[in-house]
């Protein structure tokens, strides 16, 4: 529940631990200009805090309804990003501490990560919904952007499914104990002792099906 600076040559904490959440806190990010820090909780708020004296900037911004597990300030410094498992995004007013607008709305699960680009101008969030949206932070619209072969999940029966439903492939029992995406950088925790990738550079689904042949034909 506390929030603590460290020198990055020494490895010592710097001052005192900052002091305010309630429930564990779930992410942390410095200000562009190094001046503030910005976390968030599972109590359901975010803080501000003078990176100097430790001490909060304003009182908490609320309006999310769940964990914020994500938060992050806009290149310029002059907006801060959030996401929530209230399935919802939003952009804070950094200077004055409040919403700006209403939330984007669109994931259906709970919001994994949320970034700026570097210009500012768009937002790109990823969700257990299993999408990515791109959204103009302007207009609050997104596009959606989904691609099944991130989801390797087998259910009970070996089967890798669509986010809707459908049948993907078919895992080998053999292969399911530690598998993972291949575009992912990190080793699954139910791994243990090995990841399986699959390699699904020829991978073909949906409309695509067509373009599958048996192998030498």
């Amino acid at each position: 529940m506390t929030v603590r600076i460290w020198d990055a040559e020494t490895g010592a904490p710097l001052g005192e631990p900052l002091q305010g959440h309630t429930d564990w806190v779930l992410a942390v990010a410095y200000s562009p200009d190094g001046r503030h820090l910005v976390s968030s909780s599972r109590d359901k708020t975010i803080r501000i805090w003078d990176a100097d004296t430790g001490e909060p900037v304003g009182k908490p911004l609320t309006e999310h309804n769940d964990w914020i597990r994500n938060v992050t300030y806009l290149p310029d410094g002059s907006y801060i990003l959030s996401g929530s498992d209230d399935k919802t995004i939003r952009i804070w007013d950094a200077r004055t501490q409040t919403a700006a607008g209403e939330p984007l709305k669109g994931h259906t699960d709970w919001i994994r990560s949320v970034l700026y680009s570097p210009d500012g101008r768009r937002i790109v969030s990823s969700s257990s919904d299993m999408s990515i949206r791109i959204w103009d932070p302007a207009t609050a619209n997104d596009i959606e952007i989904t691609d099944p072969t991130t989801n390797l999940h087998p259910d009970s029966g070996g089967w890798v499914r669509h986010a809707d439903g459908g049948l993907l492939f078919w895992v080998p029992e053999d292969c399911r104990n530690g598998l993972t995406c291949p575009a992912s950088l990190t080793i699954p925790t139910t791994g243990h002792h090995r990841v399986v990738r699959l390699d699904l550079s020829q991978f073909s689904y949906g409309p695509s099906w067509t373009e599958i042949k048996i192998a030498g034909t």
